[in-house]
C-alpha cells in the first residue's frame, strides 16, 4: 500500500463552553492516519506543555483519507496557560449527526462511565487516561488501571450491536468485555501486537478461530438478528442493494450501469443458487483480516466486532485475502475450504466463493453508504470514495463472471 503523504495538523482550541480560543500554530503529525490522535496529543503536551482532547475533524486539505493538511476542533481545560494563538475565522456547525463524543464534553462523560465501572468492580484509574483514537467510527481510550489497563472504545449507534454480540461470545477468543452502555464499551487488555504482518502458519490459525465461531451460531439467525446485527441475507441484501444502486447513479461509472443492472435483476436466483452450496447463514465477522487479529505469540484474539452481521460466512473471505501475498492465496483457500469441510462435507465451497464475488463487493458499497449516512458532513472524506468504488468492483466482478 502507498503511503499518504505527510498529515499537517492545525488545531483549534476551545473551551468547556464552547468559545473558540484560537489556533496553535501548525505541525507534522508522526503519522498520517486522520484518526491517528495520540501522535496529536503528545505533540501539543511536547510543544506547548497543554493537555488538549481532540473531538472531532473540521477540514481536510485532500478529498479523501489520509494525510495532508487537517484541522481538528480540540477542548483545553479551563484555566489552562495557553501558548500565543492565532486567531480563527471559521464557523462552528451543529451538525444533527455528530457523535456524543466529538461534542464538547462528549469524552469526560464517557471517562467518566468507564471510571465508574472500574471502581464498581474495584479496580480504579492509576494515571491519565491517553487518547488514542477519534472518528467517525469510534473513540478510543487507554486507561491506565490499578490491576493493568483498560480500553474505552465507543462506536456510533451503526455500531451499537458490538457491545451485545461480544457479551455473547463472552468465552470465545475475542476481546473480554468489562462493561457495555449503548455504544460504550469498557474492554480488557490484550497482551500482544495487532498481526498485520503475521505468517502464513498463524493467518491459518485465524481461519480456524473464524469458522469455529460461525459453526456454532449456525441455525441461530434468529438470535443474531435479536442482538441488532445487520441483516445481509438474500432477501435483505437484495433489497438493500437495489435500492443503493436506484439511489446513487450519480456514483456509478457510465459502462457499470448494464452490469449492475443485470446484477440486481439476477440476484434472487444467485442467492437461491448460494443456498444450494449447502452452506447456511451465520455469524459474519465483516471486517477479517490479519490486522484485526492480536496474538501474544501463544493464543490468538479476534478484534473489531462493529462491523459484523449475518450472512454467508464465506462473505469474510475476501477481506482476508486482499493482503495475502499471491504465492500463499491458493494455500489459503484450500485451508479455509477444509475448515468448512470437515463440518459440511457436501458443501460446494469453490461454487459458493464464485457465487459471492460481487455480492461481497455489493456489502461493502452498503457499509460504506451506511457510514455516509450516519455520520456529519465534515467527516465524509474518510468514505466519500468508497461507494463509487465498490460499485465499480461490484460491475468488474459480474463483468469476469460473465467472461467465464
Amino acid at each position: 500500500m502507498q503511503m499518504p503523504p505527510a498529515r499537517v495538523v492545525t488545531l483549534v482550541l476551545v473551551d468547556a463552553a464552547g468559545r473558540v480560543l484560537g489556533t496553535l500554530p501548525p505541525f507534522e503529525a508522526e503519522t498520517p492516519w486522520w484518526m491517528d490522535i495520540g501522535p496529536v496529543v503528545r505533540a501539543v503536551r511536547a510543544r506547548h506543555g497543554l493537555r488538549v482532547i481532540v473531538l472531532r475533524l473540521l477540514d481536510t486539505e485532500r478529498a479523501s483519507a489520509h494525510g495532508g493538511a487537517v484541522s481538528y476542533l480540540a477542548q483545553v481545560d479551563a484555566g489552562a496557560a495557553l501558548p500565543p494563538l492565532s486567531p480563527w475565522h471559521g464557523t462552528l456547525s451543529n451538525d444533527p449527526k455528530r457523535h456524543p463524543y466529538a461534542r464538547i464534553g462528549g469524552p469526560q462523560a464517557d471517562l467518566s462511565w468507564a471510571v465508574s465501572v472500574l471502581q464498581a468492580r474495584g479496580d480504579a484509574p492509576a494515571g491519565e487516561p491517553e487518547q488514542v483514537r477519534t472518528w467517525n467510527l469510534s473513540s478510543i481510550w487507554r486507561l491506565p488501571t490499578r490491576s493493568g489497563c483498560a480500553w474505552l472504545k465507543v462506536v456510533p449507534p451503526f455500531f451499537a450491536h458490538e457491545g451485545r454480540m461480544l457479551q455473547a461470545l463472552a468465552g470465545a477468543p475475542v476481546p473480554r468485555l468489562i462493561g457495555h452502555d449503548g455504544g460504550r464499551l469498557l474492554l480488557a487488555h490484550i497482551a500482544g501486537e495487532d498481526c498485520h504482518e503475521a505468517l502464513l502458519s498463524a493467518r491459518l490459525k485465524m481461519i480456524d478461530l473464524l469458522v469455529a465461531l460461525q459453526r456454532r451460531w449456525l441455525g441461530r439467525d434468529d438470535e443474531l438478528k435479536a442482538l441488532g446485527l445487520p441483516d445481509w441475507r438474500g432477501p435483505a441484501l437484495s433489497a438493500a442493494f437495489t435500492a443503493l444502486v436506484k439511489r446513487r447513479t450519480d456514483a456509478i461509472q457510465p459502462d457499470d450501469h448494464a452490469p449492475l443492472a443485470a446484477f440486481v435483476t439476477a440476484l434472487p436466483a444467485r442467492f437461491v443458487a448460494l443456498a444450494e452450496c449447502g452452506i447456511a447463514d451465520t455469524l459474519v465477522h465483516g471486517d477479517f483480516h490479519p490486522g484485526n487479529v492480536r496474538s501474544d505469540g501463544r493464543a490468538q484474539t479476534l478484534l473489531d466486532w462493529g462491523d459484523c452481521g449475518i450472512g454467508h460466512p464465506l462473505l469474510d473471505l475476501p477481506a482476508f485475502l486482499d493482503p495475502t501475498p499471491d504465492k500463499e492465496r491458493e494455500a489459503t483457500r484450500t485451508h479455509w475450504f477444509a475448515a468448512w469441510q470437515g463440518a459440511l462435507p457436501g458443501a460446494d465451497l469453490p461454487r459458493a466463493v464464485r457465487l459471492l464475488e460481487p455480492i461481497a463487493m455489493a456489502r461493502k458499497a452498503l457499509i460504506y453508504q451506511t457510514f455516509l449516512d450516519g455520520i456529519e458532513a465534515a467527516e465524509h472524506p474518510y468514505h466519500r470514495s468508497d461507494v463509487p468504488d465498490f460499485l465499480h468492483r461490484t460491475a468488474e466482478a459480474v463483468r469476469a463472471e460473465a467472461s467465464g
